[in-house]
């Protein structure tokens, strides 16, 4: 029996995005993860992970937070005392895995794994050299088959069960949601955009809105009294269930489109370019990829929309989005 600590310390989509790798390691044994505290509601809806431990890292995330000296030595006391046979550190495709394997060797792991284009010295026994091009789920599974581990028969995300009751909140007839917001506002939906996709969707039938507490006004705006307004009425586990239970997902790339994808919705991807759609895309779902991927913005990892005006997202017609859904509702019920 193997112990495995698996880290990726960035948020709730990208844990979701790690899902097949967990699955495949912890075939050997007991499983914890270290994560963010912006990916910890996502690391408690993966199934196979017997524990979460959280730390804050100052080299990873939105906004990172200073160095904290007790914060480390806190960290290397706990992952020290469960004595782990192993570490896997999934990252992006720009990041380092190097300062993570470095606390993971003072906490006394005898076996660290990871990908990496730097020079890493003595902190890495399993050095994977990342493919071009792929996804963020092909290159975490990639690693894993580095360390010896085969790939999963099923490598779609997937969240525990059962999911929360969420037949309260959401209407009693086939719905659409619309998730307008993200993280990193480059890759939301203009209020006004979304807004206008909101009322040619409502012409068609229910609409459900969603979002954080802190997206309660654009939710208001966005739903604008043509659908249902959701916005911080959700915990993840209850969003999950709200999104199990929609006929396709509207939204960005960010958390809640991989959230989408691990309960099995089908989704329309407004997907700002910032990032490439190859290693961002829903992942294991039908899905229509809409957005300009050819924009000025592309490749350039903005957190706030360089162009005047987001066109990459704002020049997608509300009738376009329509069809995209009817697209993939028709494809649902054919399949069905």
């Amino acid at each position: 029996m193997t112990t495995t600590l698996v880290v990726r310390l960035d948020s709730d989509g990208d844990v979701l995005l790690a899902g097949p790798a967990v699955r495949a390691l912890a075939v050997a044994g007991p499983l914890d993860l270290l994560v963010s505290p912006a990916g910890a509601a996502a690391a408690h809806l993966l199934p196979d992970v017997r524990a979460v431990h959280v730390f804050d890292a100052p080299w990873s995330g939105y906004v990172p937070p200073p160095t904290d000296r007790a914060a480390v030595e806190a960290l290397l006391a706990t992952v020290g005392a469960a004595r782990y046979d192993r570490a896997v550190v999934l990252t992006s495709w720009h990041q380092s895995p190097l300062p993570a394997a470095l606390l993971l060797r003072l906490a006394g792991v005898p076996v660290v794994a990871a990908t990496s284009d730097d020079y890493p010295g003595s902190l890495l026994d399993v050095r994977h050299r990342r493919r071009p091009g792929r996804h963020e789920v092909d290159a975490s599974l990639d690693l894993v088959e580095a360390c010896g581990v085969p790939r999963p028969a099923d490598d779609r995300l997937a969240v525990r069960s059962p999911l929360p009751d969420a037949s309260a909140l959401v209407p009693d007839e086939p719905y659409v949601v619309v998730h307008p917001g993200a993280s990193v506002p480059a890759r939301a939906l203009a209020s006004g955009h979304a807004a206008a996709v909101v009322e040619a969707l409502a012409d068609r039938g229910a609409v459900v809105v969603t979002g954080s507490p802190g997206e309660r006004p654009l939710t208001a705006a966005v739903a604008g009294g043509r659908a249902t307004d959701l916005g911080g009425r959700t915990d993840l586990p209850l969003l999950a269930a709200v999104l199990a239970g929609a006929d396709t997902v509207v939204v960005g790339n960010t958390g809640p489109a991989h959230l989408a994808a691990a309960v099995g919705a089908p989704v329309v991807s407004l997907f700002a370019p910032v990032v490439p759609a190859e290693r961002w895309r829903p992942w294991g779902v039908p899905h229509v990829l809409l957005g300009d991927q050819r924009a000025a913005c592309a490749g350039t990892s903005a957190r706030r929309c360089p162009v005047a005006g987001h066109p990459c997202l704002s020049d997608v017609a509300p009738g376009a989005v329509v069809a995209a859904v009817d697209a993939l509702r028709e494809a649902r019920v054919v399949s069905a």
